[in-house]
């Protein structure tokens, strides 16, 4: 078998929760200050997941959908990797729940089980499956990535950065979105920024000002390492306009924008360019770059144009779902082709940085297809999510604190069903049945009605909906 080329992403599925609570309705409710939320944190709305619904129903729903839509095979999926750090079992594989999907069509020859870093666990996913078709392991099949979660904090300060939701992407040869071979920097550490030590809890430990200075130092690092593999590599010269597109990890909007703007400063630095407003910043110290406002905000507004057109459209996704955090990458990737036409992405190239908690990261990036024919569909089985996030039920603040409060009450506990009313949910949704004595859980979609947003090109095979109304893997 050759070595097969242009290995990357070629369909997009991405699944958000129905329900969501407004950032300016929550200051209020919070009695933070105006703007504390939609200006400090850049935010507009947060999806987040009643007891009816959990990380697996999540996955289904994604993976489910990417099949129907794409019109393909069970059997013609042979890896599957699960990117999540949203831990339902502590044995039990994500992965494992989604087999049943394949099962029923005959299909358990599928690689692959889950991967566990945080936010980062939906690119080492990405990675892994990538590799598995550039290698003697393939067998010819698609694989597919999901990456997945449901971002929920205690009550408190950083309660407004949660979020939920699932990106699955199927992966292939000849891919819409192909994957720069080689042009990959990694930087990885022992940091405690962010973890979740106490299993009886979703909620993590937070220190906010040690992971963002995290974050930006993993920019940094591997921006720089980026830089370096495409000298060697490519023989080219990257700065901030190699990308046509700048996308990032997402933890909230605001540290989107100050990560361009500090590419734009490592930029500078680099440069023999003088400019007289930015010069002092030249000899800052770097560990004194990461918290240096009056440096931030001059590259901010020296970056605003460039982050304007270069990321902000990414942020479609984000700035009203919030935090996804192993999906939310993909998300970003998904707002650029929902917020541009198929002829504005003609063969693009669109930068990514990951960063996962504790730590992980990487800079990476895609170049898009040059062949309109095939781009269209792609662009086309996305363009739904603006009407989707146009129709969500919107929460009231103090409604869904109860619903928290719900959900953790219910976390974890056995021989329960939920709350939460399923006929609320989208069509096509699972969800959970019931929770037994032994902790075993059921799950069910509700009906599609055939209402799925298909390109004409990708019929769906009737065939595949079969019994989907009523699906229960466990049963």
């Amino acid at each position: 078998m050759s070595w097969p080329d242009n290995v990357g992403i070629l369909a997009l599925e991405v699944y958000i929760p129905k329900t969501y609570v407004a950032h300016d309705q929550l200051e209020v409710y919070d009695g933070a200050s105006t703007g504390k939320y939609t200006i400090g944190l850049g935010q507009r709305g947060m999806g987040f997941c009643s007891d009816v619904e959990d990380i697996c129903s999540l996955s289904l729903t994604a993976v489910h959908g990417l099949m129907e839509r794409q019109n393909i095979s069970y059997s013609d999926i042979g890896h599957l990797q699960v990117g999540t750090e949203t831990i339902q079992d502590k044995s039990k594989a994500v992965k494992t729940v989604l087999m049943d999907l394949f099962v029923k069509h005959g299909n358990t020859d599928i690689e692959g089980v889950d991967c566990i870093n945080a936010c980062y666990g939906g690119t080492a996913a990405l990675f892994n499956a990538i590799n598995w078709i550039e290698s003697s392991s393939w067998d010819g099949r698609y694989a597919i990535v999901v990456a997945a979660d449901i971002a929920v904090y205690a009550s408190g300060p950083a309660r407004p950065t949660g979020g939920a939701g699932a990106v699955a992407m199927l992966i292939g040869a000849n891919a819409v979105l192909s994957i720069d071979r080689g042009l990959r920097s990694t930087y990885m550490a022992h940091v405690y920024d962010f973890y979740k030590p106490d299993l009886n809890s979703e909620y993590p430990r937070v220190n906010g000002k040690l992971s963002i200075q995290c974050f930006l130092k993993a920019l940094d690092v591997t921006y720089k390492g980026y830089k370096t593999k495409a000298a060697r590599i490519k023989n080219k010269d990257v700065d901030m306009g190699y990308f046509d597109y700048m996308t990032f990890h997402s933890p909230y909007c605001k540290l989107v924008q100050k990560s361009f703007a500090r590419l734009c400063y490592q930029d500078y630095l680099a440069s023999d360019n003088v400019t007289d407003k930015l010069e002092q910043y030249r000899h800052v110290a770097v560990e004194d770059s990461y918290t240096n406002r009056e440096l931030e905000r001059a590259f901010i507004s020296h970056s605003k144009d460039e982050f304007d057109k270069k990321t902000a459209p990414s942020l479609l996704i984000p700035k009203n779902v919030g935090n996804m955090y192993t999906a939310t990458l993909y998300s970003c990737i998904a707002s650029l082709f929902v917020s541009h036409s198929p002829e504005e992405m003609l063969g693009k190239r669109i930068g990514a940085f990951s960063y996962g908690s504790g730590l992980a990261s990487s800079m990476f990036s895609f170049t898009v297809t040059s062949d309109i024919d095939r781009l269209r569909p792609f662009c086309h089985d996305l363009s739904h999510l603006t009407h989707h996030l146009n129709n969500r039920i919107k929460i009231a603040p103090e409604d869904f604190e109860m619903m928290m409060k719900k959900r953790e009450q219910n976390h974890h506990l056995p021989n329960r069903t939920p709350s939460y009313p399923a006929n609320r949910l989208s069509q096509g949704t699972y969800h959970i049945v019931q929770v037994d004595e032994e902790h075993r859980r059921t799950y069910t979609r509700t009906s599609v009605l055939d209402t799925l947003h298909r390109h004409p090109q990708s019929p769906l095979n009737s065939n595949n909906n079969e019994c989907s109304a009523h699906y229960c893997p466990h049963m």
